[in-house]
């Protein structure tokens, strides 16, 4: 494993991406860099820091869906910061309430990953997407979908002022709701844990002005 050093300090920069994707050899590199530089958290998702850097180690196609071990995805946990509610989806294989996300499919710059599946997604136009990532997390997807793990790299996206959801095809419904109501929505503790990581970091911005 190369020498991968986590900077603390590296200040917040909320932005709209638009570079295309980076794709071809840069890939692996971009999506490593992105991991390293994600926020210091929870001991558990210190704990997914180290398996997704040693996953790339062993597995240079991590960003192809098919890879058949796993596969590296970036997801967004859409806030409206005025209210301080989330933007979950219903998703429509699975049943379940998650945030929006979605696989790489080659591309390294995982928050234009989040960004882009979120506002797939959810409908919403002007996100901003805030980064470093905000956390890390190692599930695994059972049968029919797997057997796989995906990786996730997660980001705080902001929502505009007025959002209204529309969603697509991919999702039953979509909700807002506070950080005290998302145990109802049956998430599991990975969400609880994004959502903790992402009202910090909300709560330290400034006023953005995207760039």
């Amino acid at each position: 494993m190369g020498d991968d050093r986590l900077d603390p300090a590296v200040p917040f920069v909320v932005h709209a991406p638009g570079p295309p994707p980076r794709t071809g050899a840069a890939a692996p590199a971009a999506a490593r860099a992105a991991i390293v530089a994600a926020r210091p958290g929870e001991p558990s998702h210190e704990a997914h820091r180290a398996t997704m850097l040693a996953f790339l180690d062993a597995h240079p196609d991590a960003l192809d869906r098919h890879c058949a071990a796993g596969h590296l995805t970036g997801s967004a946990m859409v806030v409206d910061p005025a209210s301080r509610r989330f933007l979950l989806m219903l998703h429509a294989k699975l049943g379940r309430w998650f945030q929006p996300g979605g696989h790489a499919d080659g591309d390294g710059d995982l928050a234009a990953v989040a960004w882009k599946e979120a506002t797939e997604e959810t409908g919403v136009p002007g996100l901003s997407v805030v980064t470093p990532a905000v956390d890390l997390d190692v599930h695994h997807v059972a049968a029919p979908h797997g057997p796989h793990d995906h990786l996730d790299v997660r980001y705080l996206v902001l929502a505009p002022p007025g959002a209204r959801p529309a969603g697509n095809h991919e999702s039953l419904d979509l909700r807002w709701a506070t950080y005290d109501e998302l145990p109802g929505f049956d998430v599991d503790d990975g969400l609880l844990r994004l959502a903790r990581a992402a009202l910090a970091v909300l709560d330290g911005l400034a006023p953005p002005a995207p760039r």
